[in-house]
């Protein structure tokens, strides 16, 4: 046993430029752990509260009052009972007294505290039965933006480079190359026009959604001719964003679930789609089975808003044979506890995982971790920017460490 000595919480900035928790839990050994939360701007309904009414403010002054005294003497090695406590001592079901980034900063700052006092990596502590730490995730880049994530560009949210290579150095060498093509192309077809990046660093441009997407997919073709690595074009459609009055609204077209189903669809076929991300509203969970049905045999069909990383939902889900990948964010459901048990069941169900980002992310590179320790098919995590980076170069330490990264060029 290893005690928790202090829990400290303050408030940092996330790459959006806007407030969120940081905490600090040490442990009678004096090893300890930092950890910051992200927060998302396009989010499911079902999430966590982010933080409590009175905002970050709020979640510190009751996490200092409440929460901290609470967890004094508990035995960080049993993450469990700590992330127990946090949920009864905030004693709401959607963890809206102390909020769930404060519940998130201090599950993954314990688990950190006991990686220092342990010697070992994070994803060590994390580990799923059976996982050594050797085989690492696909790389989920977002290249272009559109959204919420970058309003005055296309429809859908991401337009995603998916790489996959055994060798993670490969991986995110083909996704960054995609970025740059992308980037290259859109400078060429409007040399007079100021193009900028999204909150996720994928370049933003007003163009339209099949126009995006042609762009992405010669670009993956492009960058697989050149590196000889599988890089493929995805998309993560955020179609809650658009679905009103139960009709999936774009600017050039309005389609009820029947034709959003064949669209799709289509898009898959005629692009080879590898990544299928939120392609319906997020209580579809009928829909959803229907798209997995047409085209869960060559891509990934994940459920982010449709889940938000919650058990329960995910159990709904591989009843009706909704998708076959689920989204993990942890500060959905705020603690690590309550991820890894959506984990393990989409394990136990064959469901893929992909450990991802928020678009408001922190420079802190747990996430990384959170994905090798689990197994996940895949990392999502953008692709530029700092905060993104510190991801990626995370993969690549770990990957050098177990021998099974080249070193990147």
């Amino acid at each position: 046993m290893s005690g928790i000595r202090s829990v400290t919480v303050d408030s940092v900035y996330d790459s959006r430029g806007r407030a969120t928790v940081e905490a600090e839990v040490t442990l009678e050994s004096g090893a300890h752990g930092r950890a910051a939360a992200p927060s998302g701007a396009s989010t499911g309904v079902h999430e966590v509260a982010a933080f409590p009414a009175g905002g970050v403010p709020e979640a510190l002054r009751t996490v200092r009052a409440v929460l901290a005294p609470a967890l004094l003497g508990l035995d960080a090695f049993d993450l469990s009972a700590v992330d127990q406590v946090i949920h009864t001592t905030d004693g709401t079901p959607n963890l809206s007294r102390v909020g769930g980034n404060s519940a998130t900063a201090i599950s993954v700052a314990t688990a950190l505290s006991v990686a220092g006092e342990r010697g070992v990596p994070l994803w060590k502590v994390l580990a799923r039965p059976g996982l050594d730490g050797t085989k690492f995730p696909a790389i989920v880049g977002n290249c272009l933006n559109g959204g919420r994530h970058a309003i005055g560009g296309p429809d859908i949210q991401e337009f995603i480079a998916y790489a996959e290579d055994p060798d993670p150095a490969r991986s995110i060498r083909a996704a960054l190359r995609v970025h740059t093509l992308v980037g290259d192309e859109l400078h060429r077809r409007y040399p007079t026009v100021a193009l900028g990046r999204g909150d996720e660093g994928g370049w933003v441009a007003a163009i339209g959604n099949v126009e995006a997407l042609e762009l992405l997919s010669n670009a993956c073709a492009k960058a697989r001719d050149e590196l000889h690595i599988a890089v493929h074009p995805g998309l993560d459609l955020a179609a809650s964003e658009f679905f009103h009055d139960g009709r999936y609204r774009y600017k050039d077209r309005n389609l009820d679930l029947e034709g959003q189903v064949a669209f799709v669809a289509q898009l898959v076929d005629q692009y080879d789609l590898r990544y299928l991300e939120d392609p319906l509203d997020q209580e579809a969970f009928e829909g959803f089975a229907e798209v997995t049905r047409a085209v869960g045999n060559r891509a990934l069909v994940v459920g982010d808003d449709l889940y938000v990383t919650d058990s329960h939902r995910l159990e709904r889900g591989i009843e009706r044979g909704s998708s076959n990948a689920v989204l993990i964010k942890v500060n959905q459901v705020g603690t690590l506890t309550d991820t890894l048990r959506t984990v393990d069941l989409a394990a136990t169900r064959g469901i893929a995982t992909v450990t991802s980002h928020r678009s408001g992310e922190v420079p802190d590179s747990w996430l990384t971790h959170v994905a090798v320790g689990t197994g996940a098919r895949a990392l999502k995590c953008g692709l530029l920017g700092g905060e993104r980076m510190a991801k990626l170069n995370e993969l690549l330490r770990l990957g050098r460490a177990t021998g099974s990264s080249n070193h990147a060029r």
